[in-house]
C-alpha cells in the first residue's frame, strides 16, 4: 500500500530545491499562458508554511510574467482571512512581508461565519465546534473565489502530499482551488524550498496548526492526526516507519479517499473498496 500511495501522490524520496522551485514557477506561468483570460493568482495567507511557500512562488511567477509580457499587468493578490483576531497575526504579517504581493486584502470572516451558524440554529440545526471550523475554512475559500471572479484571478491551493495522504483539509474549503502548485511535495520538502528562498525560519519551523476549533485553539496538526509529520514524510519517501504509524497513516488514507475525488457518480468504482 505504501508504494501505491507514493505513486498516486507523485512523491519523490529526495528533491533538488532550486530545480523544484523553477519547475513550479514554470508550471504557474504556463497555466496563465494557457488560459489568457486569467490575469494572475489569489491566495489566502495564514502565516503558516504552506501558504507562505505557495504565495512566494506565485509572486515570483507573476514577476517573471510581467517582465516577459509588460502590457498584460499580471497580479498576485494575497488575502488575510482572520476570524475576529488571529492569534498568530504577526506571522501573517511576516509572511506578507516575505512574499511582497502586488496587492493584499483583509477580509474578516467572523460576521459571515457567525451569521451562517445562527441561520442554521434558527432552523434547529446546532452545529459542533468542529463543524464550525469547517464553516470557517469554506468561508475563507468562498471569499477567495469572489475575489478571483471579480478580478480575473486563479484561486491557488496549498494542498501537499502529507495533507492529501491524511485528508487533513476541509472538503470544499481549503481543499477547493483551481491550481495546487505544491502537490507532490511532503512537509519537509516544503521546508527545503522555503529555506532555499531565504524565508524567515520561524514561518516554516513553527508548529503547524489549522486553528479552526475554538474549544481547542491552536491545536497542533500532529495532535489532531495522531501521527507526526516526520513519520508521514518518512512514509511518503518510502522509508520504514513504526507499525503504529503505518496503521494510522493508512487508516487516514482510506478514510479520506472521498476527499481526493469529485462527488461520486454511479460510474465510479473507487468508493466500493
Amino acid at each position: 500500500m505504501q508504494n501505491e500511495i507514493i505513486q498516486t501522490l507523485n512523491v519523490k524520496p529526495t528533491i533538488h530545491p532550486q530545480s523544484t522551485i523553477r519547475e513550479i514557477i514554470d508550471f504557474l506561468k504556463e497555466y496563465l499562458q494557457t488560459y489568457p483570460f486569467f490575469k494572475g493568482f489569489v491566495l489566502g495567507i495564514s502565516g503558516g508554511q504552506d501558504s507562505t511557500l505557495v504565495g512566494k512562488l506565485a509572486q515570483m511567477a507573476i514577476n517573471e510574467m510581467n517582465a516577459e509580457h509588460p502590457s498584460n499587468h499580471y497580479r498576485f493578490v494575497a488575502v488575510k482571512l482572520p476570524y475576529g483576531v488571529q492569534q498568530d497575526q504577526t506571522d501573517v504579517d511576516d509572511a506578507i512581508e516575505f512574499i511582497q504581493p502586488d496587492s493584499c486584502y483583509t477580509i474578516n470572516i467572523k460576521a459571515a461565519v457567525d451569521a451562517s451558524v445562527k441561520t442554521l440554529a434558527d432552523a434547529g440545526i446546532v452545529i459542533s465546534d468542529f463543524t464550525k471550523g469547517n464553516e470557517k475554512a469554506r468561508e475563507r475559500m468562498k471569499a477567495q473565489y469572489s475575489i478571483g471572479a471579480t478580478e480575473g484571478l486563479v484561486v491557488l491551493g496549498t494542498d501537499h502530499a502529507a495533507e492529501l495522504l491524511t485528508g487533513f483539509f476541509t472538503k470544499h474549503g481549503d481543499g477547493a482551488s483551481d491550481v495546487d502548485p505544491i502537490v507532490g511535495l511532503n512537509k519537509r520538502q516544503g521546508k527545503e524550498l522555503l529555506e532555499a528562498l531565504n524565508c524567515p525560519k520561524h514561518l516554516y519551523l513553527k508548529v503547524p496548526t489549522a486553528d479552526l476549533e475554538e474549544n481547542r485553539p491552536m491545536l497542533a496538526d500532529e495532535d489532531a492526526l495522531g501521527v507526526s509529520y516526520n513519520e508521514i514524510d518518512d512514509y511518503l519517501e518510502g522509508k520504514q516507519v513504526s507499525e503504529q504509524a503505518q496503521q494510522t497513516i493508512e487508516a487516514l488514507y482510506r478514510k479520506s479517499e472521498h476527499k481526493r475525488h469529485f462527488s461520486v457518480n454511479r460510474f465510479d468504482q473507487y468508493w466500493k473498496r
